[in-house]
């Protein structure tokens, strides 16, 4: 399928990003330099910082209806990175936003691996059925489900992608190694899935422009790699005691709800699709050799 090549309003195309933080920032530099990129904040305070990385703040609310009819013509490309409200089983901030996005438009939706549920370690394609089993998953198969109908219903051209656990430099759990929260021991313990957040500002960059309509992706790594060995990962690569061990059933008396929800899912995705469709070369194929990258940048700027 050839390249989309956005029609243009009033000059550059424009972009409007719903959800601009730590991903949508390292997205903004890939985008300003072809289009007119608006990013929506409902933080006056938080105006200078997006003027200051190339975007233009619009101030409007997921939360109230009222505040999005500005938004339903500013641009005819959305990245809709914003994530669902904390309570419920629908997402009622995607379901306002569809109710004043017009025809033709082209939406790249950032999802979740957990609509999957736990797999029980099998290797899925994006062909795998969802099956959620927390609100917070349901919640995002909600979203991709009231995302599909309207793109049904007004032509619009829609891409999900499925994302796993982001990481960078300031998105490790150096603070649970710290405090010494424990992981599984090997026979209760999940395969976890990543990307870094460049990778995935990269492949949202790619999808708005090669993705196929009404696709699916799964935006991750190459790693295979389950959650204790992560996080023994982050402690060797940062100078930390690993995280001690423990039966399931202790630890669930230890951690909170959310982190027990995590480690009661296993999975390993496939990225095939990324690569074939997308052209993606990941800058960071990997969990392990990021690390040691990263480490080492980190040590190189303290020297400094």
């Amino acid at each position: 399928m050839a390249p989309i090549k956005p029609a243009p309003v009033f000059g550059k195309p424009r972009v409007l990003i719903l959800g601009c933080g730590d991903v949508g920032m390292r997205l903004l530099p890939l985008l300003q330099h072809r289009f007119r990129v608006f990013a929506v904040t409902s933080q006056t305070a938080r105006f200078d910082e997006l003027r200051a990385a190339g975007a233009h703040p619009v101030l409007a609310d997921l939360d109230q209806p009222h505040t999005l009819a500005r938004l339903s013509r500013l641009a005819q490309i959305v990245v809709h990175l914003a994530p669902p409200q904390s309570t419920g089983s629908k997402d009622q901030r995607t379901r306002n936003l569809a109710a004043i996005l017009p025809e033709r438009t082209t939406l790249v939706y950032i999802s979740t691996s957990g609509v999957y549920g736990d797999c029980d370690g099998r290797l899925i394609d994006e062909t795998h059925p969802v099956n959620p089993h927390n609100p917070r998953a349901q919640r995002r198969v909600d979203a991709e489900q009231v995302l599909r109908a309207w793109a049904k219903r007004r032509s619009g051209r829609l891409s999900i992608l499925r994302v796993p656990g982001i990481y960078a430099a300031n998105r490790l759990p150096i603070e649970r190694l710290k405090k010494g929260t424990p992981a599984l021991i090997a026979e209760d313990d999940v395969y976890t899935n990543h990307i870094h957040a460049d990778d995935l500002a990269q492949i949202i960059f790619s999808v708005i422009f090669k993705a196929a309509p009404s696709r699916v992706y799964h935006a991750v790594d190459d790693s295979e790699i389950k959650m204790a060995a992560y996080f023994d990962a982050v402690a060797d690569a940062y100078g930390y005691p690993p995280a001690p061990r423990l039966p399931r059933a202790e630890l669930a008396q230890q951690v909170s709800p959310m982190l027990l929800s995590f480690m009661s899912e296993s999975r390993r995705l496939e990225n095939r699709r990324i690569k074939a469709e997308l052209g993606v070369r990941l800058r960071y194929p990997s969990v392990q050799t990021a690390l040691v990258r990263m480490a080492a940048d980190a040590m190189d700027n303290a020297v400094e």
